[in-house]
């Protein structure tokens, strides 16, 4: 309602005037109001894209109440061939088998008044139910329209790789895996967390005092050590930027661990911790994984691009390539 008020005279004035048991404010009419929003904007989609044809996006995930839930998107061209992406539905799934969520989405295009045969392009994740070349998803979908070609996220795609390359080089896995332990240690408990974040607090302070970072609007935000995953996007790069930031406060955090901990097996990890991330190799595999997942990063956000077409972003990728063969060459 707050909204509809700001984006409209009309229905500000309307408002203004409803007596005070008119209001329109009650949970249910508040969810009536975004339905039909919902509604407003589905039919301008479906209307721009028509008779055309479109990529079908799609990805699935728990929510916070564990419910299984698909989010499905549209990529098209628009009347000025301009690319589109638009979010058309979450679907809750009660099973993850590739014939169930075929199902689901008939029931979404028939209620869109989409049919398969214009799909085009079929973009998922790497997971068997989703890209099975015989009975995945993409298949049940390619049996019914042989144009509606499959390709796996390519940012999905490049994080994997990633992720798999640098841990088959030993030393760097066991850097990673050291990492998994210092999270384990440092964000054991709420309080822990806490004297994490007062103790870097107070070393920004210091810093901005001796007029050794610059402040302003984005600067100087509160920072915390992310646990990353394999399947997460950019989450071993922000894990490892966070570190870096952060590195003497979390030694300060080991060091209360190591004296005053009351869990003997937290307090011989921590002082292994202080012992390795105080190396030489520590320090040097911190900073070449960050220059290294910097690079990926960037490629990583490009990809997931609305704008972003096959030809530019193969571009990017030789691009990115050069870059880390320069690093490899000490260019």
């Amino acid at each position: 309602m707050d909204y509809s008020i700001k984006q409209n005279d009309v229905v500000a004035k309307a408002f203004k005037n409803a007596p005070n048991n008119n209001q329109m404010l009650s949970p249910k009419i508040q969810r009536d109001i975004t339905e039909c929003f919902a509604k407003e904007v589905l039919g301008h989609v479906m209307k721009e894209i028509g008779n055309g044809v479109f990529s079908l996006l799609v990805d699935e995930c728990r929510d916070v109440s564990d419910k299984e839930q698909m989010a499905v998107v549209l990529r098209y061209l628009d009347k000025c061939g301009l690319v589109q992406e638009k979010f058309v539905g979450v679907v809750h799934v009660e099973e993850t088998t590739s014939s169930y969520l075929k199902s689901c989405i008939d029931l979404l295009f028939s209620q869109l008044g989409l049919n398969l045969e214009q799909v085009r392009g079929q973009g998922y994740d790497g997971a068997s139910n989703m890209s099975g070349e015989f009975n995945g998803l993409q298949a049940k979908i390619m049996n019914e329209n042989k144009s509606a070609y499959y390709v796996h996220c390519f940012a999905h795609k490049l994080n994997l790789v990633v992720v798999a390359i640098a841990k088959k080089i030993f030393e760097v896995g066991d850097f990673f895996d050291m990492v998994s332990v210092l999270l384990n240690v440092v964000g054991a408990s709420c309080k822990r967390k806490d004297q994490l974040r007062e103790h870097h607090q107070e070393e920004v302070r210091k810093a901005i005092g001796c007029g050794e970072i610059a402040t302003g609007t984005g600067l100087n935000q509160e920072l915390s050590l992310q646990r990353p995953g394999d399947t997460r996007w950019n989450s071993h790069y922000k894990t490892l930027l966070g570190l870096s930031k952060m590195f003497s406060s979390v030694v300060k955090v080991l060091e209360y661990v190591e004296k005053d901990g009351t869990d003997t097996g937290k307090r011989r990890q921590a002082r292994g911790l202080l012992k390795y991330f105080q190396t030489f190799d520590s320090a040097f595999f911190l900073h070449m994984m960050m220059m290294i997942l910097a690079l990926t990063n960037g490629l990583s956000k490009t990809l997931q691009r609305k704008d972003k077409d096959i030809v530019n972003a193969i571009s990017d990728v030789e691009s990115t390539k050069r870059e880390l063969e320069k690093l490899r060459t000490n260019e």
